[in-house]
């Protein structure tokens, strides 16, 4: 079990990543192609995979000799160029001590590339880099748009339930079979672990490409003081592997199931200003059902309402504008959410 020690200022500083993350979602998928579990459910996924992967990849086994990754791969970026140059900014003290980790119960020595990351070689980083690179464009590239998509609607979900039901609900909604128990977040796991933000709050991210228990990521605890970066929960969310291309460009997409139809047509007409009335009168419901429908909206910061005169005018935030992304809902089309290929 996970048990999270969460005070006033962690459960006041939790918030949902607003983007997928290309390179932790690939080690997921990798978790996943390498664990030995589900062979009925996802061999031949993993099988498609592993004759689809280049040469260029095989180095990312070196990384994990016994079964353990180091701390470093640990990427939160949701911009790909960003993800993949962040490895090499690890203080040199920590990719010593983390090679050196999962190292410890490997059955042979490291390889020369390793060693070269070892001493900070920049050759040993544009090893490292490519086969990220050539690995997100094998397993994530082909259904990014999908993983967007579906981030999208899982953070319209939380938005929804944390508006209504509060912080606690929505965590607890997030993972199944995890309980907010006072102060302390018990998650499934198969294992133990006490972690204590103490004040750096906890971030939340879904990922699509593995089906286990929650995954927790945290800095070292020399560390922490100085980057005061929160830990991560990445839980499973999604239809489950294999994803299809094909369904990100479905017409049902996940957002509107996860708002409701008429809430999720309300969130593209709101791009522009609209009163109650014209609300009502554009989605086809009564005053009332659209005011309630706006108040929801508005409970998850998706709209924003301000009063002018005797009537009142709702507009859609730039948070609502960002679940949107890309379907179409008039006015100034939102930034691209792409993990940027280059």
């Amino acid at each position: 079990m996970i048990r999270i020690h969460l005070t006033a200022a962690d459960l006041a500083r939790v918030r949902f990543a607003p983007r997928p993350a290309p390179l932790l979602e690939l080690n997921t998928a990798l978790l996943t192609l390498g664990h030995p579990g589900g062979a009925l459910r996802y061999g031949p996924w993993r099988e498609r995979l592993l004759h689809r992967l280049p040469r260029a990849v095989e180095p990312l086994r070196d990384l994990v000799p016994a079964g353990v990754a180091p701390s470093f791969l640990d990427v939160f970026s949701d911009d790909l160029r960003a993800a993949l140059d962040a490895p090499r900014a690890t203080p040199a003290p920590l990719v010593r001590a983390e090679l050196a980790r999962v190292y410890a119960a490997a059955p042979g020595p490291p390889p020369p590339w390793v060693r070269d990351l070892h001493r900070g070689d920049a050759s040993g980083w544009q090893v490292l880099h490519r086969a990220q690179r050539a690995a997100f464009d094998a397993v994530i590239g082909p259904v990014w748009p999908l993983v967007q998509e579906m981030h999208r609607a899982e953070f319209a979900r939380y938005a929804l339930t944390a508006a209504e039901a509060g912080v606690g609900a929505a965590l607890t909604a997030a993972v199944p079979g995890s309980v907010l128990r006072a102060d302390t977040w018990e998650l499934p796991a198969p294992h133990h672990l006490e972690l204590r933000p103490a004040g750096r709050g906890l971030t939340l991210l879904p990922t699509f490409h593995w089906p286990g228990h929650p995954l927790v990521a945290d800095l070292p605890e020399q560390d922490r003081s100085e980057q005061n970066r929160p830990p991560y929960v990445t839980y499973p969310a999604g239809p489950g592997i294999p994803l299809t291309p094909a369904a990100a460009d479905g017409s049902d997409t996940a957002l509107a199931a996860v708002l409701g139809r008429t809430r999720h047509r309300a969130l593209l007409l709101l791009a522009d200003d609209h009163t109650t009335g014209d609300l009502a009168r554009r989605l086809g419901v009564g005053a009332a059902t659209a005011s309630a429908h706006a108040a929801a909206l508005r409970g998850a910061g998706l709209i924003s309402t301000v009063r002018a005169g005797r009537a009142v005018l709702h507009r859609r935030t730039p948070l609502g504008t960002l679940l949107i992304g890309r379907h179409q809902g008039g006015g100034t089309p939102p930034r691209p959410l792409s993990a940027h290929p280059s």
